[in-house]
């Protein structure tokens, strides 16, 4: 059975990407390799709209080796933080700090968009910077990065936002959001293979890199030095590479709205035909990328759920896990799906619910 995935990363790749990675992997310290990632660098920067001046770095790791990355590289010895705690990558960013010893007020709230400004306002004295998920991908939550942005403004701290679950589903614009350091990874809305991230940087966020950070592996500015001439510091994902060079070469500024928007329909369609059915929406701001689901009535758990799609119909959507795993399981509108794709859900999901 060809399973569909339905999951917050990875998602359903398309075919030509998938091709892209069925050949050899070259050498990656030759001409032709540093073209291909200096074209990266330039088409992020592009479409992202960030600052004249932005750079751009691809770590081997996943997203949470670029989370990591951005407290190492832009929080300096005795510097404190404030980080938005909403929610599984919200904790996440805690945890990171917590574990370097960086000074860190958590923001705990649940599920407020924080447009309001009165979590934002607990935070006291000054902070070098404020990390947020700006989609919290584990709750299908989506936050107000304009509110974000003043919060750091009137701070005069870094906007660090981890845009993993919103690049090619939800708008993200450096530049109108004030954001400083975007985090980016290849198995989510790019729709690649897992095993790269990516931080786009300001200039502002540049000028107050750390000197030596204290890691060797995810030092920013040995990339920044070897990405002048389109190399990295060490081996990198090269068959990821190719993808996300296959993927950028068709994504300019229109195609990638185009793709916000198309995961726009798709989210309107299956939130639309749920209704009638024993679920409810966890989440009331919700993003693009996908439908997070409650499970309101029934003896069905969404555990059990999640478990009898994948078993019965071959699709997989998202378990949730620590205190939701029973009660909250996720639903992705990322990469390649069609409408097919989600009317064959849904009637996988009416014929799941009313055998309880």
């Amino acid at each position: 059975m060809t399973k569909i995935l339905f999951t917050p990363g990875p998602v359903m790749m398309d075919p030509e990407i998938i091709k892209t990675a069925a050949v050899q992997i070259p050498y990656s310290r030759t001409a032709d390799f540093s073209k291909l990632v200096l074209r990266a660098e330039e088409a992020m920067i592009s479409l992202l709209n960030a600052p004249k001046g932005s750079r751009v770095v691809f770590i081997t790791g996943s997203g949470t080796a670029a989370m990591e990355a951005a407290v190492l590289n832009f929080i300096h010895p005795g510097q404190s933080v404030a980080a938005v705690d909403g929610g599984t990558f919200g904790h996440r960013f805690v945890e990171i700090c917590e574990r370097h010893q960086v000074p860190v007020q958590r923001v705990q709230v649940d599920r407020d968009p924080l447009t309001d400004g009165k979590a934002l306002g607990q935070v006291r004295g000054p902070v070098g910077a404020l990390l947020i998920n700006g989609h919290e991908t584990s709750i299908g939550h989506l936050y107000d990065l304009a509110a974000t942005a003043e919060f750091t403004q009137s701070h005069d701290a870094l906007h660090i936002v981890d845009a993993i679950g919103m690049f090619c589903t939800d708008k993200i614009d450096m530049t109108e959001s004030n954001i400083d350091v975007l985090i980016v990874s290849s198995n989510k809305g790019l729709a690649l293979a897992p095993g790269m991230s990516i931080l786009v940087m300001s200039p502002r966020a540049l000028s107050r890199l750390v000197e030596t950070p204290r890691t060797y592996y995810l030092d920013v500015r040995a990339m920044l030095t070897d990405g002048l001439r389109g190399q990295t510091p060490f081996t990198p994902a090269i068959g990821v590479f190719l993808q996300l060079d296959a993927r950028l070469s068709k994504l300019s500024r229109p195609a990638l709205a185009a793709a916000c928007e198309h995961a726009g329909q798709m989210a309107a369609y299956f939130r639309k035909n749920i209704d009638g059915l024993p679920l409810r929406l966890y989440s009331q701001h919700l993003p693009n990328a996908l439908t997070p689901l409650e499970v309101s009535g029934g003896a069905m758990t969404a555990r059990g759920i999640v478990d009898r799609l994948d078993r019965e119909y071959g699709l997989l959507v998202g378990p949730n896990g620590g205190a939701l795993a029973d009660k909250v399981f996720r639903v992705s509108h990322m990469g390649n799906l069609k409408i097919s794709d989600l009317d064959m859900l849904l009637s996988a999901l009416k014929k799941v619910l009313s055998s309880t």
